[in-house]
């Protein structure tokens, strides 16, 4: 091996720390060696150095830059890396953007901690222009003041987040115009809807009117012997006008429930007073089908809303009498903990399970084979699941195809249970207490008065007609009537009760009262509880009316 050359000495005693005396050693072979692996240690560093993508470079605190790699000098816009070796003055007025105060502020966190990683700033290029960077630094502890740095170009990455921001920025804005346009149609939906109720229920309780006066001309004639031929024609427009006020009637309940213009009236109610005058009602029309309705209610009170519930079960039989073709129905409660789940079932036609989660949707009917069968437009166990909503109770469907189906709603039971009171239905073995009766009716519909003489004086009774108070009281002549029959909404915002209670308070008298309207709000119901009339909804059902009248004065 070749003796080393005197540079090479000096530098080995340099980085060894080595006095002359060890130099003189250096003809030791393993110092030969060792010096040959230094050296290309050294030269590797210094190959990394020169050829490393990002800036590097060394710099002291109190003197400023003292190298640096070509990558930092092509950063910065320099040709060779000897142009950017600034003093410690020229690098807060070259260098760096945020000027002394930023390089004391790094020279301080340096001396503190001894290092800064990811710290974020901006350099200033040879044309003027600043380059976004990311730079680490380290404060060497051996020696005072000196610094190693590495720095990368982040500007690209700067640039997109800026047109991330600007993006994020422009789509904040179209989402929020879009929302605000979002809401603008749905306020402009929302005041449709409600203009289409108000249409709705104005329209309906209009068109309420004329049918009520035709509902009791038919029923008028139902009850008079004609021949065959007319009394087909007279049946087939009773069935006709039945099924145009049962679609009013619904369209109107659909219409109050979407606008949520029905609260609940809760109170408590023994279980006869709900079911007894349901089995009364249906009782015929079961008959009538050739059907046999049961009933097993035992002796329970229930908290809840008398006309809501009885809406809802009257639907539940209204579609038993539909849908079955002959066996039985059963209206029937059960006790289930604290509640109580009223039941309906029949043995009709059931239900297929993939047709059970449809049954609640709105205009949907089961197939009954011919459209002539059909009767309604399929609202019914819509208005029961809205109402249900209402009242906070849970209904359960259940149904085997050919066996029949078992609908049933649970109602919270309470403990307390009222005294019996007597039913609103008429008992038997009282006769027909109507013939030679003197009855008022007051409406401000002519058709309707006249249709009402007609039906009322056919039943036997003596009817006396009015369209206000003053005409009334003309009409009496001075002697009481036995029985009131008024519409609810008369001319010129006159309201039915206050006539019936100037008539009460001439004559001195709690003359029995029927109040008949298409109003089906809370106000109306309110104003008829303190009156203590019963309702009848336009389209009166003469069968109801007659037996409404029956009770009141047999």
């Amino acid at each position: 091996m070749a003796k080393p050359s005197d540079e090479q000495q000096r530098a080995l005693a340099g980085l060894l720390g080595l006095g002359s005396h060890s130099a003189r050693k250096s003809h030791y072979p393993e110092l030969a060696a060792r010096l040959d692996e230094l050296e290309a240690e050294r030269n590797r560093y210094k190959w990394l150095f020169e050829n490393a993508v990002q800036g590097i470079f060394q710099a002291s605190l109190l003197e400023g830059m003292r190298a640096a790699n070509p990558a930092l000098a092509r950063m910065l816009g320099y040709q060779d890396p000897q142009d950017v070796l600034f003093s410690l003055a020229d690098l807060a007025s070259n260098l760096f953007v945020g000027g002394a105060q930023e390089l004391a502020n790094i020279g301080e966190i340096l001396r503190h901690q001894g290092s800064l990683h990811g710290y974020e700033t901006q350099l200033r290029r040879k044309d003027g222009s600043s380059l976004d960077v990311l730079m680490n630094l380290l404060l060497k502890p051996d020696q005072e003041g000196l610094v190693e740095g590495f720095v990368a170009d982040i500007t690209e990455r700067k640039l997109a987040q800026e047109r991330l921001q600007l993006l994020n920025d422009e789509l904040e804005q179209r989402v929020n115009a879009r929302t605000d346009e979002l809401i603008e149609a749905r306020d402009a939906a929302e005041a449709a809807n409600r203009s289409k109720d108000k249409y709705l229920a104005a329209a309906s309780h209009d068109l309420l009117q004329p049918l009520n006066a035709a509902r009791l001309l038919i029923s008028t004639l139902r009850e008079r012997k004609l021949p065959d031929i007319e009394q087909v024609l007279v049946e087939r427009t009773h069935q006709a006008l039945e099924g145009a006020e049962d679609l009013l009637t619904d369209l109107l309940d659909i219409s109050r429930l979407d606008q949520a213009a029905v609260k609940p009236d809760i109170a408590l109610y023994r279980l006869d007073e709900l079911l007894g005058p349901l089995v009364s009602e249906f009782q015929s029309v079961a008959e009538a089908d050739g059907l046999h309705l049961r009933v097993h209610m035992g002796d329970y009170a229930i908290r809840t809303d008398l006309r809501l519930m009885t809406r809802i079960l009257r639907n539940f039989l209204s579609n038993a009498c539909r849908y079955t073709d002959q066996g039985s129905i059963l209206l029937a409660a059960r006790r289930r903990g604290e509640m109580l789940s009223l039941e309906v079932w029949d043995t009709g036609r059931g239900i297929a399970p993939d047709r059970l989660g449809a049954i609640f949707l709105e205009f949907n009917q089961l197939d009954v084979g011919r459209a002539a069968d059909r009767k309604g437009v399929g609202l019914g166990l819509a208005i029961v699941e809205r109402i249900a909503k209402i009242l906070e109770y849970r209904v359960q469907v259940h149904s085997l195809p050919g066996r029949g189906s078992r609908f049933s709603i649970e109602v919270p039971m309470s403990r307390e249970v009222p005294l019996p009171i007597s039913l609103a239905t008429p008992q038997p073995g009282t006769g027909n207490p109507l013939p030679g009766r003197r009855l008022l009716v007051l409406d401000n519909e002519v058709s309707i008065l006249d249709s009402m003489r007609a039906l009322l004086g056919q039943w036997g009774c003596e009817v006396v007609t009015a369209t206000d108070q003053a005409s009334a009281l003309s009409a009496l002549a001075g002697q009481a009537p036995e029985l009131i029959l008024a519409d609810y909404h008369l001319d010129h915002g006159v309201v039915g009760c206050e006539v019936v209670r100037h008539l009460r308070e001439h004559f001195a008298q709690a003359i029995p009262t029927v109040i008949i309207t298409a109003d089906r709000t809370d106000q109306c119901r309110r104003s008829l509880q303190r009156l203590g009339a019963p309702l009848l909804n336009k389209p009166v059902k003469p069968g109801k009316l007659r037996a409404v009248l029956s009770q009141l004065l047999g």
